[in-house]
């Protein structure tokens, strides 16, 4: 905010720091016309982060006090072309003989660029020409002298190992996240790490797109917590992003902001084409603007919001009460109905809870969802987000083709216990496919007339207008469990005549089916029901019926 470098001051090894900048200062940029020097481009942001890299390697002992370095930065920023001649630097400074290096790109285009990139910073100079080979196809640099060699691959497409890497820089570290190996990679990684007290990790990444997932989701947290002063790693984190209290109600919108994340405004970054991007953005609607915002300002999306959205989204984050829990809802309410919607092997079981509250007849909202084998293998691109789901114990992972049922019938079975359950139409589900539920929830003394079948569709209409009415006037609160704020973000509307019908946003399934499970459980719910048992809600009120 004070326009200093995001760098703070360092006890780096100076030799060393002066070295690598100076190298870095002299290399040339070889898209640009004249293809001017790193000094001459002004890249002067670029410089204390150069001088951190280096300089935290210790000469006399070949160890580097800071291994690990995460830079997020906007696009057009001069990342990857930074990224490329940091690399370089390294590949010249290079102490140990035969050492690996590796930049990774998200996808074989980007490789090829990054390539062309490196490649061409060398070919610029003709004293670096006569130091290093380049190999093209396999998009490989190697140090004549030193044998050292720096390979790009691509996320894509290339198999990626880093154990014997001495350095490596991901690039777009949250499209590498969508690898459904990606944490295992980075496992390897940092492996490669403990053997190599010299070798170093960069991550360079702008915001995701979308809500973010996997190992970018983990790797940024602990970023920021390191930031924040809570966890004390070896790792430098180098990020541009406002602080919260300047992103609320768009507040990154105003030109005076956009300096304190753009460090290259008024360079590689054009002031006049955020503007415009923004005007038309707004245009465009709020899908176009989320894009804009994460891309360029680094904003992260809390909900994958689109111009077809469902219209309760918008005011989803808002409705979160972190501290409810099943116990909670079970202790609060005076009534509770539950909605289920499930497909095939290869799709989610959804569960919903809704509980009236005794004392201000608020809905309270709890979900859970259960997965089989299938999905993880059938599904590959969401499997980074199931895992954290699992972790934040919002998803359970079937151990047997029949745990989602059993689990199910479980806590239909306490809510029933607990005199919460209406005599009639207590538990709505999708008619189709629902036997074995049905059997196991017979089985644990559900009555028939407990159980319902829920007309979907454009039918659960009147469920979906009031949900995101309830949401919108502060009459409906819910867990505030990523999982369902990725369910809503999936949730696309489609206008049929008089009716809305919510369906998936992408084809494929696995997507929306604890949201659906909550339409079930509004439409219940909307019935006003009354508990079958369990003690007068009048005692709770103050007015004791006799």
């Amino acid at each position: 905010m004070s326009g200093r470098t995001l760098v703070p001051d360092l006890p780096l090894f100076e030799d060393e720091a002066a070295r690598a900048v100076r190298i870095f200062n002299r290399l040339k940029i070889p898209d640009v016309i004249g293809q001017p020097t790193m000094e001459e481009a002004g890249t002067e942001w670029l410089l204390p982060i150069v001088a951190a890299i280096f300089g935290a390697y210790d000469p006399a002992i070949h160890r580097r006090m800071i291994q690990e370095f995460f830079w997020l930065v906007p696009k057009k920023n001069s990342k990857s072309s930074g990224a490329a001649a940091i690399m370089v630097v390294a590949l010249i400074v290079n102490r140990r003989p035969l050492a690996e290096f590796l930049l990774i790109a998200p996808t074989k285009q980007i490789a090829d660029i990054a390539f062309k990139q490196a490649w061409g910073i060398i070919q610029a100079d003709s004293e670096l020409a006569k130091l290093f080979q380049g190999q093209q196809h396999i998009r490989t640099i190697t140090h004549r002298r030193t044998g050292a060699t720096l390979q790009v691959k691509a996320a894509d497409t290339d198999v990626i190992t880093g154990s014997k890497s001495t350095g490596i820089l991901i690039d777009e570290t949250h499209v590498f996240a969508k690898k459904s190996n990606a944490a295992d990679i980075f496992v390897e990684i940092r492996g490669a790490l403990a053997a190599r007290p010299d070798g170093f990790l960069i991550q360079v990444t702008t915001q995701s797109k979308e809500p973010p997932q996997g190992v970018f989701k983990s790797e940024l947290a602990t970023a920021r917590k390191v930031r924040d002063g809570q966890l004390k790693l070896p790792l430098l984190p180098i990020l541009y992003e406002l602080p919260e209290k300047v992103v609320e109600n768009g507040g990154w919108k105003n030109r005076e902001t956009w300096g304190l994340v753009n460090p290259n405004l008024g360079r590689s970054v054009d002031e006049t084409f955020l503007a415009n991007q923004l005007l038309k953005a707004e245009e465009e609607g709020i899908e176009a603007l989320a894009l804009l915002a994460s891309q360029h300002f680094n904003v992260e999306v809390g909900l994958a919001l689109r111009n077809d959205a469902w219209a309760g989204a918008r005011y989803w984050l808002n409705a979160a009460d972190e501290s409810l829990t099943l116990d909670e809802i079970i202790e609060r309410s005076e009534v509770a109905v539950v909605g289920i919607d499930g497909g095939g092997l290869d799709d989610l079981l959804g569960l919903a809870v809704i509980g009236r509250c005794k004392r201000t007849r608020d809905w309270l909202l709890w979900n859970h969802a259960w997965a089989h084998d299938d999905v993880f293998e059938q599904r590959k691109e969401i499997v980074p987000r199931l895992n954290d789901f699992i972790a934040a114990g919002a998803l359970t992972k079937c151990e047997n083709p029949t745990q989602d049922v059993t689990d199910v019938a479980d806590i239909v079975e306490r809510i029933n216990d607990a005199g919460l359950l209406p005599e009639k139409h207590g538990i709505g589900f999708d008619p189709q496919g629902v036997a074995a539920m049905v059997d196991e929830l017979a089985a644990r003394g559900i009555a028939d007339d407990q159980m319902t079948g829920v007309p979907q569709g454009f039918r659960l209409s009147s469920a979906v207008w009031g949900m995101e009415r309830k949401l919108k006037d502060g009459t409906l609160w819910h867990a505030g469990q990523d999982m369902m704020a990725w369910c809503v973000g999936n949730a696309k509307a489609e206008q049929r005549g008089n009716a809305v019908l919510i369906t998936k946003q992408t084809a494929g399934k696995a997507k929306i089916d604890p949201l659906v499970a909550s339409f079930n459980a509004v439409v219940l719910m909307s019935r006003n029901p009354e508990a079958s048992g369990g003690p007068s809600v009048y005692e709770e009120r103050g007015i004791l019926m006799v």
